[in-house]
């Protein structure tokens, strides 16, 4: 539902009040206002309990349960890397966020959610590369500077007489 869609609903829950007020039965205000007498029935019971406050919208039920200043805490847990949260690697997962926001904020969040949160603040699903531990990075760099020049310079170019399938101009 949309912020003007539920703007028109509650403005339509504050017109009953007023019929409320004056007495008038379920039947009769659900008939005036086009809506359903079960949903006038629950916005009497929530009138009389907490008054008009109680028929006011809660806004959207998909905004963000953590505030600006939580996310920057959690941001400072994730800084400090799984290992001191106690798992036994230092990836992070979805499953992994989601718990350790269940821990240091009390709040629940599915995995989607969880993605979608950090996604809203910049932060990307992707992993670091993993590096061979006998890898030789001078050996690299030797072989960028001498050994791929010459690997690319053989490459052949199709041309009259090569093994392309078709031949060059017919189009």
């Amino acid at each position: 539902m949309t912020d003007a869609e539920r703007a028109a609903r509650e403005r339509i829950r504050l017109q009953v009040v007023e019929r409320f007020e004056r007495g008038e039965k379920n039947r009769e205000v659900a008939a005036a206002l086009r809506v359903s007498e079960r949903s006038v029935e629950r916005w009497r019971r929530a009138w009389r309990e907490r008054g008009e406050t109680g028929l006011l919208s809660l806004g959207s039920p998909g905004r963000p349960k953590l505030s600006e200043m939580e996310f920057a805490g959690l941001e400072r847990g994730l800084e400090r890397g799984p290992l001191a949260h106690g798992w036994s690697d230092q990836r992070w997962t979805l499953a992994r966020v989601k718990t350790l926001i269940g821990r240091l904020f009390h709040v629940s969040y599915t995995l989607e959610g969880t993605w979608r949160l950090l996604k809203r603040q910049g932060w990307s699903w992707q992993q670091p590369c993993r590096r061979a531990i006998e890898r030789d990075d001078a050996a690299l760099e030797l072989r960028k500077k001498e050994v791929w020049p010459r690997v690319r310079a053989r490459r052949r170019h199709s041309a009259p007489g090569s093994s392309s399938r078709t031949r060059p101009g017919s189009r």
